[in-house]
């Protein structure tokens, strides 16, 4: 019996895993350059994660502030991921985003305009200019509606509700990709001589996140097994305002663009407690008054911005601090208080649903706030993983031949800690950039046969969990390990509470080789279940081990036993592989040198 008789088999040269901003850019790429691309997206096209992006793409355009240049963005990004970045990713990046967002506008994307008509751009926290480019607080939905509008005239073969559970190899490259369809069940063998992964986050590891339910690191996962090295996955972005309550929407993001606007964070005395912590490496760049963090708001250049524009892991361990110090909200939040502006400025209710509509609407059909005149109680929510597949700084190709990445999946970008407004624009420049290589690897590439006893040997795994008499429940496992992540890998870290997650994750493992659902494969929401669950204790376990190795606090990593940066650990990534014993290994990975011009411009923006 052939392949073709026992699955849905289909053949492409590229084909991209994930339909948020990365994958369809590097789709449009890839067919732009006339190879054969399929995309396999695991919701609704249109559904990706990238459409709840709210606050913009930063890009160093200048149009508020004509100080801003690409060497003052390198700059930023370096600083804010502590030097552990890829300077040449950050370079790419730095130089490359605003030919990306002039590109989306000549594609069709409206953004906001400042009076002389140019694209608008926003304040952000850590961005030293105005730079996040913007539609409003819907700027990841516009994004994809472009690229969607744009992509469908390319020639692209969309997969829908599709779930990957296996990358496959032959002679150590990629020949493929096997997954089934979630609807029906049924499973289906992609053969492909390049893939690349576009598959977001890992924000379901953790029981309160930002994320949307298809977060459960799929392609890190699937990166791994396949034997590519995962790096810097011990830092992991708790954004500091999400949603409190009610407790149905606990964790749904409320964009940076709040305080980009003016808003204010505040403890339950009132206190814009802000101010009390205010880093040495940025006293130079933050207000020391309501007075003058005001002016930056209003775009005064003279102005410094207010603390509350701080790097994202800093404003959540003060906003931490405040809540287990009991000065937290009724729920156990701070607020965040954007009315306050009508102080300021006329007619300021119809300035917030003007520059804020979708936050407007979020907090008055959620929670019955209306944001104009009263204050949003937020906390820290799981948001991003800094940490992903490592990829070559230039051609997104990881260390298996054929395997390229972009987006949240992939490492390299921001170090230990990501600028708001970057991962927008890093979708496009690297989806970019991934989609070019892909295509000039598939087109220098003969395609390798599909190996059968790897398709058949995976195709049973998946479905071993039915009709299993003793069975662990794949939800029990699942809330289990959210909790022993949320609680014990969370903001504040430590190596007693890390081991004990560790020994939490591999109990986890040991029951889920027992986990069985019922029924069959049509319709069948416990089996999608149990195969993320291999994802999410994959993720969690490589998260965990790499926190462990970290014996300091830098960027999104702060342990409480170790609460101070350490110079040895200025000199290397770590980098999570899977062993020929089937363990996970962690090394240390000397960090990219910096070229000698990049350092110049790093000195010029000190």
């Amino acid at each position: 019996m052939t392949l073709s008789d026992q699955f849905i088999v289909h053949e492409h040269d590229v084909l991209v895993i994930g339909a948020g901003g990365a994958g369809l850019r590097a789709a449009i790429e890839a067919s732009g350059a006339g190879v054969k691309v399929g995309v396999i997206c695991k919701s609704l096209l249109g559904k990706a994660h990238t459409v709840m992006a709210e606050g913009g793409m930063a890009a160093a355009m200048g149009n508020v502030d004509d100080r801003d240049n690409w060497e003052v963005h390198f700059a930023d990004t370096m600083r804010g991921g502590q030097y552990l970045n890829n300077p040449i990713m950050v370079e790419h990046h730095a130089k490359e985003a605003p030919d990306r967002v002039r590109e989306l506008e000549a594609w069709g994307a409206v953004f906001d305009r400042t009076k002389e008509g140019k694209i608008l751009q926003r304040n952000f926290g850590g961005h030293r200019y105005p730079r996040l480019a913007h539609v409003g607080d819907r700027t990841g939905l516009e994004l994809i509606r472009t690229l969607q509008d744009h992509g469908i005239h390319q020639g692209m073969e969309v997969f829908m509700e599709m779930t990957v559970v296996s990358l496959l190899k032959t002679s150590g490259r990629i020949s493929g990709v096997l997954g089934y369809d979630r609807e029906r069940g049924r499973m289906h063998l992609w053969k492909a001589k390049a893939v690349v992964l576009a598959t977001g986050g890992i924000g379901k590891a953790f029981r309160i996140t930002s994320n949307s339910w298809e977060g459960t690191g799929d392609g890190h996962s699937l990166a791994y097994h396949a034997g590519a090295e995962l790096m810097d996955m011990e830092f992991v972005q708790f954004h500091p305002t999400g949603m409190v309550w009610p407790p149905s929407v606990r964790g749904i993001l409320v964009t940076e663009g709040v305080r980009g606007e003016g808003g204010v964070l505040r403890n339950s005395e009132g206190k814009r407690f802000m101010f009390d912590d205010i880093p040495d490496a940025y006293k130079k760049q933050v207000a020391t008054t309501e007075e003058e963090g005001w002016r930056y708001v209003c775009g005064d250049k003279n102005a410094n911005r207010p603390p509350e524009l701080l790097t994202r892991d800093h404003v959540a361990r003060c906003i931490n601090r405040e809540i287990k110090a009991g000065r937290g909200s009724p729920h156990g939040g701070v607020f965040l208080d954007i009315g306050w502006i009508k102080e300021k400025i006329p007619n300021a209710a119809e300035h917030i649903k003007r520059k804020l509509p979708s936050m407007y609407h979020q907090f008055k059909q959620l929670a019955g706030v209306d944001i104009t005149t009263e204050r949003m109680e937020v906390g820290p929510t799981t948001h991003y993983v800094m940490g992903g597949v490592a990829v070559d700084g230039d051609t997104q190709e990881s260390c298996v031949p054929g395997l390229f990445a972009a987006g949240e999946v992939t490492a390299g970008l921001n170090g230990a800690n990501r600028l708001g407004g970057n991962s927008l624009s890093d979708l496009v420049v690297f989806g970019k950039l991934a989609g070019e290589h892909a295509a000039k690897y598939a087109k220098a590439n003969r395609a390798v046969e599909v190996d059968s006893a790897q398709v058949e040997a995976k195709t049973r795994e998946v479905e071993e969990c039915f009709g299993r008499s003793a069975v662990e429940n794949p939800y029990a496992i699942q809330y289990a390990l959210q909790d022993t992540m949320q609680d014990l890998v969370g903001i504040v870290r430590t190596q007693k509470e890390m081991e004990l997650a560790l020994s939490k994750i591999g109990e986890l493992k040991t029951r889920y080789a027992n986990v069985g659902v019922s029924g069959h494969r049509e319709y069948n929401p416990g089996w999608h279940t149990a195969i993320d669950l291999n994802c999410l204790l994959t993720v969690s376990e490589s998260i965990t081990r790499c926190a462990l190795e970290r014996k300091e606090s830098r960027g999104a990593q702060f342990r409480d036993d170790y609460p101070e940066k350490i110079a040895e650990y200025a000199t290397f990534n770590l980098v999570a592989k899977k062993s020929t014993d089937g363990s996970m290994e962690i090394r240390r990975r000397p960090i990219v040198p910096m070229r000698a011009d990049l350092k110049a411009v790093i000195e010029r923006q000190s």
